[in-house]
């Protein structure tokens, strides 16, 4: 059973320890390949850094978090333009709204996530996408910009049926990880309205930790926590479900 990892901060300090014994737990696992979304320029040298411990492991992603468009925004994202143009990223991200921490920051979120979605357009790269409290100001900034050439996920997916209902519309897979696994996650109710084939799987390691071990650090050979949930609220099998997710994030993401 092959596993992609398509959301996982590995490269934060919550692994500077034991990074070399999560990977091989991750390939234990069965992960063949951990992508890294970039938060911010003050990330940058860890996620490169951490990829290239195993280049043929980790694929990188180069992006600004909305929770980190802050006053210099614009000239973090000068930097983060800087990297894209180097090439090698499978995506940009990790970008997007989020209104549960600063609902004040919208506006200059909003344009942030604009600018990025248009780079994505124009380097030709999907985009991971961060949502929090704004299923509906992110489905409208996406909507504006699409164009039948955008292309990604929704990472961490905690929306409705009709939230889903929309973003598939709009071409974009929904990422799938740990709050599956949670009683009140709400994801029961909407994983049997979606395709397989339009599923990604994800940690989003150390967070958002899978039952069992909900509330302890996260990380990526938890993923098979998710497989197992996802295949039970879908009625597939677990082969069938690692199967069709991976090779939708080698679809997406371009990966060999």
């Amino acid at each position: 059973m092959e596993l992609i990892d398509t959301h996982s901060h590995l490269f934060t300090k919550h692994f500077s320890s034991d990074l070399a014994e999560v990977v091989a737990r991750a390939r234990a696992a069965g992960l063949v390949k951990v992508l890294l979304p970039n938060i911010d320029a003050s990330t940058m040298d860890a996620v490169y850094a951490t990829a290239a411990t195993d280049p043929t492991f980790f694929g990188t992603m180069m992006g600004l978090h909305p929770c980190d468009v802050r006053e210099d925004w614009q000239a973090e994202l000068d930097l983060i333009r800087t990297e894209l143009l180097k090439g090698g990223h499978v995506a940009v991200g990790e970008i997007g709204l989020d209104l549960y921490w600063d609902k004040t920051t919208i506006g200059r979120q909003t344009e942030a996530f604009i600018t990025q979605l248009r780079w994505a357009k124009e380097l030709d790269l999907p985009v991971a996408v961060h949502c929090r409290d704004a299923y509906d100001q992110i489905i409208e900034s996406i909507g504006s910009e699409q164009d039948g050439t955008l292309q990604g996920v929704l990472h961490c997916f905690t929306g409705n049926i009709d939230h889903a209902k929309r973003i598939l519309d709009l071409g974009f897979y929904l990422g799938i990880g740990g709050v599956v696994t949670y009683k009140n996650g709400g994801l029961d109710a909407v994983l049997p309205h979606v395709p397989l084939d339009r599923l990604l799987l994800e940690t989003d390691s150390p967070y958002l930790a899978p039952v069992p071990y909900r509330g302890k650090r996260n990380e990526s050979s938890y993923i098979i926590y998710v497989v197992q949930r996802v295949a039970e609220i879908m009625g597939r099998s677990t082969d069938e479900v690692a199967r069709i997710t991976t090779a939708n994030a080698r679809r997406l993401f371009r990966i060999d």
